[in-house]
């Protein structure tokens, strides 16, 4: 650290609101900050989570934000930095959009983040962990099904949490406040699902880092869309799929994105129930959307 630099106090970014943040410590103690406009110049945004150098305010007056330190990981959606592991809530209801789950998914893998899968509201559907299991078997990624409101299958879920920063993510209306209330004895408002569209209603509103109970994690809001990656190069994204790396290499052609290429080595481990169909059918549908937007990138 330079000699300027430890002219500052170091801490973590755990929420934002307009244009102030607020910083934590490494002994706990918080400061209310504003980012400097160098950082707007630079077109950098302080996100929850970041590690930061400030410079704290006199009495009253707020601080400043001098230095944002280099990042681990950034999420867009949620927009939170240094996550090493993603925990992805889904429920029975609103309907499972596996699509959206591998999205997110695809972007964890390729930082090289933890990926937990927790089945909320099993209370209401005790089958659908075990349908998700089998879908991400072979990928590797550790299914957990819990249910907030019974306060079931928590511990293993809190256990396998713990030692990292997590951030809940997921659709709206899964479960994710309510999880974290049940998780870490809080009391995050929490909101319904709409009956005329079963589509969740959005009650977090700003991303939060809590720390509590030996866990660290950020409390973000949900969303249903997930806008397509526009640097990914479709030959990348076959990377992020840990069940295909037993076969790499095993194709006919070096260089086949398994999409029904003649002698596709994962087509045949798919149709001998080894990948799962499905897992495969939306590999497909996001590599031929990272087609065209590759396509499109400098139009």
């Amino acid at each position: 650290m330079s000699e300027r630099q430890e002219l500052y106090l170091r801490g973590t970014l755990i929420r934002g609101i307009g244009s102030f943040y607020t910083a934590k410590d490494e002994t706990g103690n918080c400061y209310i900050l504003r980012c400097k406009k160098k950082f707007r110049r630079q077109g950098i945004s302080p996100l929850t989570g970041d590690e930061v150098l400030f410079s704290p305010g006199e009495a009253e007056e707020h601080g400043w934000i001098e230095e944002i330190l280099p990042r681990k990981t950034v999420c867009l959606r949620p927009p939170v930095a240094n996550v090493t592991r993603l925990v992805l809530v889904i429920a029975p209801v609103p309907e499972p959009d596996l699509l959206l789950t591998d999205r997110l998914i695809s972007r964890a893998v390729a930082q090289e983040m933890d990926v937990l899968l927790a089945v909320n509201k099993s209370d209401l559907d005790s089958g659908l962990a075990a349908r998700i299991a089998e879908q991400y078997r072979t990928a590797g990624f550790p299914v957990f099904a819990v249910s907030a409101k019974e306060k079931t299958g928590l511990e293993s879920l809190k256990e396998a949490m713990k030692g990292a920063l997590c951030c809940l993510t997921g659709q709206s209306g899964a479960g994710k406040s309510t999880l974290l209330n049940a998780l870490m004895d809080l009391q995050l408002e929490t909101g319904d699902i709409s009956r005329k569209i079963a589509r969740g209603k959005n009650t977090t509103r700003q991303s939060e880092l809590i720390e509590q109970d030996g866990l660290r994690v950020m409390d973000t809001a949900g969303f249903n869309l997930l806008e397509p990656e526009k640097t990914l190069a479709p030959e990348k994204l076959r990377e992020r799929y840990p069940e295909f790396r037993p076969f790499e290499g095993k194709c006919r052609f070096r260089e086949c994105l398994h999409d029904r290429e003649p002698g596709c080595a994962v087509q045949e481990a798919a149709e001998k129930g080894v990948i799962h169909t499905g897992r495969l059918q939306r590999y497909r549908q996001l590599l031929a959307e990272t087609r065209e937007v590759w396509r499109e990138r400098y139009d």
